[in-house]
């Protein structure tokens, strides 16, 4: 059968961008070493063309040299042209990954944009306004039962301005009754009753006790009445 048909063949995934590039910079850090070791080189034959005479041995010395810096530009040449395909390759690398940046966040808002859609269908501008208006009617609702258990019992409704300015003039009368004398109220002004002992002239009582002089007054205390006699220290 493998010979009519023919073997299917192994087919390898291509290389991706990535496994270009670091193959790419791989060859040229080996590049970069025989670079520096040419460099190496080319400073001792320096070195020996200062310290050789000029002659044969001093046009030796300087083929040798010349040869080794040919090499050296070749080298250079190289490392530059991978340097030139390493950064192409990371500019396709930085396209594609920005590609697929976008890509995700395609695939992202298009997820968000669903949802989105899904909740509309369950959310209605029109039914947000009848909660609003249902919310107001109430709050005007408790307002009216607030003032309404707020209301103050057995007070006269009927009262007008004239019935408050005569209630004024009422108390600022009654005020002027009670303030004279500089503004003291009647119970702290002084008696202005009349003395009716004096009118009657009636005699004073007397002082002494068992018809005692008038001479000899008893001691009275700090109350007003006879002290008590006190006893005689002597013997």
């Amino acid at each position: 059968m493998r010979r009519v048909f023919g073997a299917k063949k192994n087919t390898e995934p291509p290389p991706s961008i990535q496994d270009a590039s670091d193959r790419i910079n791989k060859r040229g850090d080996s590049v970069e070493d025989k670079i520096k070791k040419l460099d190496l080189e080319l400073c001792r034959y320096k070195e020996q063309l200062k310290k050789t005479r000029p002659g044969p041995a001093q046009e030796a010395v300087k083929a040798r040299a010349m040869r080794v810096l040919k090499q050296k530009k070749m080298y250079e040449g190289q490392r530059d042209m991978l340097y030139n395909q390493t950064f192409n390759l990371d500019q396709v690398s930085f396209a594609a990954e920005g590609l697929k940046d976008a890509q995700q966040t395609m695939t992202a808002l298009k997820s968000a944009n669903k949802d989105l859609k899904g909740m509309m269908k369950t959310v209605k501008i029109q039914d947000i306004d009848n909660l609003q208006d249902e919310m107001m009617d109430l709050m005007d609702v408790s307002s009216e039962i607030q003032e309404t258990l707020g209301r103050s019992y057995n007070v006269p409704d009927g009262l007008d301005e004239d019935d408050l300015m005569g209630e004024l003039d009422a108390l600022e009368a009654d005020m002027g009754n009670e303030t004279e004398a500089d503004g003291m109220p009647s119970y702290l002004q002084p008696d202005t009753e009349t003395d009716y002992d004096n009118e009657l002239n009636l005699p004073a009582a007397p002082t002494g006790r068992n018809g005692a002089s008038q001479g000899r007054v008893q001691a009275e205390d700090e109350f007003g009445l006879p002290a008590v006699p006190r006893a005689s220290l002597r013997g």
